[in-house]
């Protein structure tokens, strides 16, 4: 895998030369909400007009936080996915950056790299093929009724949910993606997550519950499950049990927009096939990096970095926000602060 080349990049974003500095500020204490409804009832918050989402829409999403589009992604770009994602795990082509990860069942078995082995492919912003998703302009035309016109791409990723072996790690627990991400305001920040296939309760569809985006930023780290649980799949540390949960049952193409403070997760995938899915996090280059010192965000932070060190062989320090810096890029408009 060429890292060298992505090394060099972050080296040189590790002096923030190659893009202006946002003024840093420190984010918001766990128990402050992180997107304050301080809009008058009959304003919109989370959405913005742009003659795209109908008035029903923008209030579901309102009130819910998530909105499915069906039938958004055509049948030929999916197959074009899917063909790629197989070239990558067959090391046919070798975009650098990207990450491939192995569920934590099989992690330590002496498997051949293949498509049946590799359960997630992130960070591919290098590959041409499956960077054409996050400029898709039927994805964009919706992104952008979230994000306002100026548009990055700052997260993406290609999951292959494994059938589970049994000890229900392909599962996902329940959690925010803001807790991933150093950069404000939440509002302005959206997720395009495909399905390139069927996906319902048996493989492991989304799971949503509804209207938490209202909510705070909770504490996040890994879950004491039995059997035990994937890089990074941090969930709501102390949650209890909701019921109102909502299981997104989706065909291929079907596409979810989402924000980040949204509570979701996945169940495990109760099939022999995989559950496919493509997804992007968007966010407006208006939006501005923050310090997660001293915050619920600090954990997380610290082990990017840490796994940004060894994967490109940086010595010197690096912060959270260089990290994203060096995966994000502009799709939409003009870049301003990210």
């Amino acid at each position: 895998m060429d890292f060298q080349r992505a090394g060099v990049r972050l080296q040189v974003l590790l002096g923030h030369l190659s893009r202006p500095s946002a003024p840093a500020i420190v984010a918001s204490p766990v128990s402050w909400p992180a997107s304050p409804a301080s809009c008058h009832p009959q304003q919109f918050q989370y959405t913005l007009d742009n003659n795209v989402l109908s008035l029903e829409q923008r209030k579901f999403y309102e009130e819910n936080g998530f909105l499915v589009i069906k039938n958004l992604v055509s049948d030929d770009d999916i197959q074009r996915f899917r063909e790629e994602f197989e070239r990558i795990c067959r090391k046919e082509v070798k975009p650098p950056g990207i990450f491939l990860m192995k569920d934590v069942a099989i992690a330590k078995q002496d498997c051949t790299l293949n498509e049946k082995v590799i359960t997630k492919i992130q960070d591919f912003q290098e590959d041409e093929e499956l960077f054409r998703y996050c400029t898709l302009p039927q994805i964009l035309k919706y992104v952008e009724c979230f994000t306002g016109p100026n548009i990055m791409a700052m997260h993406t990723m290609l999951i292959n949910k494994p059938s589970d072996s049994g000890k229900k790690t392909s599962r996902h627990p329940l959690h925010q993606d803001l807790h991933y991400f150093p950069f404000r305001p939440s509002d302005r920040i959206v997720c395009a997550w495909t399905a390139m296939e069927h996906v319902d309760r048996n493989n492991g569809c989304l799971v949503v519950l509804p209207g938490t985006h209202k909510g705070t930023l909770k504490p996040h780290d890994y879950p004491s499950w039995e059997g035990g649980i994937n890089k990074m799949y941090h969930g709501i540390q102390g949650y209890k049990q909701d019921n109102n949960r909502v299981h997104l049952v989706m065909e291929k193409g079907d596409t979810v927009f989402f924000h980040p403070l949204l509570i979701h997760g996945s169940g495990r995938n109760k099939t022999q096939g995989f559950r496919k899915a493509i997804s992007c996090h968007y966010a407006s280059s208006d939006c501005h990096y923050i310090k997660v010192n001293g915050t619920s965000q600090e954990n997380i932070g610290n082990e990017v970095k840490e796994l940004a060190q060894k994967r490109y062989g940086i010595q010197s320090n690096i912060d959270f926000k260089d990290v994203w810096m060096f995966r994000s890029r502009l799709v939409k408009g003009e870049r301003l602060n990210l």
